[in-house]
């Protein structure tokens, strides 16, 4: 299925980046739904855009040409009539995400694909209320969803291979790196992989073997530079497996196993110490070191997708 009207719903931070992702391609052309279409929808998009052009990795006629193929309204059936693909990113609640792809189905042809943006909900959940269950699929994104190459593609026992095979050759066609989680899981891949090292990293502070700003700088000046090149399944094979199973064998009874969150999570969260939003986390920070990573983030991110082939 040739995918060229791509509809997403909400303009939010998910929403707009989204709609960037897509409009890069001169055949797409991509609508955005917002209830509230205010006054200067464009504007995050074109922030994000003159990020691009500031770093070198963006000319001013393909801003144009981006912000040419995206068009914002409040009108719901208009939007989707002829979508080929919708992606939501409504908030992240059960019902909602339910009830907004079982009323979109008499607003939209047959072979519509519809797609939901959700980070770890069942697909297959989202997907109850609707008739064409076949038709619905995940494609979750990573924030920023401009900068980051990665999507996960989420099928359920009823996604249809059609439905499978045209969101990996649009995702390829605009771009990302799209992976096929062939299970409907919680977390999927990516953030499965990404909270089992979270929990271990949070229970290294909370123990006192290191502190947070030590934990980070271990994992950047380390094996962080060897993943995007070599993940844990190639480095395995690259070693040898037996000495990966000797050092399992030795190493996994200290691991971290709890199925419970954190306690100096849990306690940091009690006293509203919430990280960024607050000034103070793990660390303290202030306004100006907030800035500053969350901008040399973005830069360092146009780097390497500048890089990845």
């Amino acid at each position: 299925m040739n995918i060229n009207n791509v509809v997403i719903l909400g303009a939010g931070l998910m929403g707009v980046g989204l709609a960037q992702v897509f409009a890069r391609d001169e055949d797409m052309r991509v609508t955005v739904r917002s209830r509230k279409v205010h006054d200067e929808p464009y504007a995050p998009i074109i922030a994000n855009l003159n990020l691009l052009i500031d770093n070198d990795a963006l000319s001013e006629a393909e801003k144009e040409g981006v912000l040419s193929r995206i068009s914002f309204t409040d009108d719901m059936p208009a939007a989707v009539a002829n979508a080929d693909l919708i992606i939501e990113c409504v908030p992240e609640v059960m019902e909602i995400k339910q009830n907004t792809f079982a009323d979109l189905e008499p607003l939209t042809r047959d072979d519509c694909i519809y797609a939901t943006n959700t980070s770890v909900m069942s697909v297959t959940d989202i997907a109850k209320k609707c008739v064409k269950k076949d038709r619905v699929a995940g494609t979750h994104f990573w924030n920023p969803p401009f900068l980051i190459p990665l999507v996960e593609v989420v099928r359920t026992d009823d996604t249809s291979d059609e439905v499978v095979d045209s969101l990996m050759e649009v995702l390829n066609k605009v771009g990302k790196k799209p992976v096929l989680c062939r299970k409907d899981v919680p977390g999927f891949i990516a953030n499965r992989l990404q909270h089992a090292l979270w929990r271990e990293a949070f229970s290294m502070v909370e123990k006192g073997i290191a502190d947070p700003a030590t934990v980070d700088r271990a994992l950047a000046y380390g094996p962080g530079l060897r993943w995007p090149h070599l993940g844990p399944m190639e480095n395995a094979d690259m070693t040898g497996l037996d000495l990966s199973l000797n050092i399992h064998s030795y190493i996994f009874p200290y691991l971290e196993d709890t199925h419970e969150p954190s306690a100096l999570l849990r306690e940091l969260v009690a006293h509203g110490d919430l990280g960024f939003k607050t000034g103070k986390g793990y660390q303290t920070w202030t306004p100006e070191q907030i800035e500053r990573s969350n901008r040399s983030l973005r830069e360092y991110l146009i780097r390497v997708a500048g890089n990845i082939k």
